[in-house]
């Protein structure tokens, strides 16, 4: 079985963020101050909607096999291993959901996605960049998922 890395959108806000280990925005954020490799899934509209985060790399969901194949010279450089430490985040649990779920299902073992997404990154004052129109920054469930 291939888990797939659309967004979840026929799920619940619970059944997506159950796909794989849920942190808060201040764990993440830890993660990635140890190391983490910060992925944002959202799309290239969410990202210039909500604003992007920087030092986060921007991973197409459609492109997870490849970016993660440690067996291809094409892969992200910071995957070096199935223990590299990953914190995945899109506009909510339903983008990032499935994506963390897919690198579980790869074999990666230290895979983590973001609770409230980029939405909930910027509300706990983490760095993210305003986007062009700060009146367009949007939150909740629907939001650049």
């Amino acid at each position: 079985m291939t888990v797939s890395t659309a967004p979840a959108e026929d799920l619940t806000l619970e059944e997506a963020g159950a796909l794989a280990p849920l942190v808060d925005p201040a764990d993440a954020a830890a993660r990635v101050s140890d190391g983490a490799l910060l992925v944002d899934v959202r799309s290239e509209a969410g990202r210039a909607r909500t604003g992007a985060i920087p030092g986060a790399t921007v991973v197409d969901r459609y492109d997870v096999d490849a970016d993660f194949d440690l067996t291809s010279s094409l892969r992200l450089a910071p995957v070096v291993s199935l223990d590299t430490p990953i914190v995945v985040v899109c506009g909510s649990v339903r983008g990032s959901g499935p994506v963390a779920a897919a690198l579980r299902e790869k074999g990666f073992t230290n895979v983590v996605h973001v609770e409230g997404g980029a939405a909930a990154w910027k509300d706990a004052g983490l760095p993210i960049d305003e986007p062009a129109d700060p009146a367009a920054w949007t939150t909740g469930p629907g939001a650049s998922a």
